[in-house]
């Protein structure tokens, strides 16, 4: 995976200028977000992760490798980010 860079909004438009973006995907859905949606947003540092060793089922990974081969990992960590986002929830 390549790291995440950052860049202003002026480097941004330079780099759409020489060509250096690309479009979204044709078939990425479109989200339709209501007014306001954006207004009471706090940004959040990034959370440091903990790397780990974890044995799956073949069966598991097969199923997130098939929706895209690159960022699996990262689809898994969300399924369990709302898996421990709802319990703490439900206990509260």
């Amino acid at each position: 995976m390549k790291p995440t860079k950052t860049a202003s909004l002026e480097e941004i438009r330079a780099m759409k200028a020489r060509g250096e973006t690309y479009p979204t995907r044709a078939d990425e859905p479109e989200i339709d977000l209501p007014d306001g949606f954006w207004d009471k947003a706090v940004p959040q540092p990034p959370k440091t992760k903990q790397p780990v060793t974890l044995r799956v089922d073949p069966d598991i990974i097969d199923f997130f490798k098939a929706q895209a081969p690159k960022g699996h990992l990262t689809r898994m960590h969300a399924v369990l980010r709302s898996y421990v986002d709802a319990q703490k929830k439900r206990s509260s």
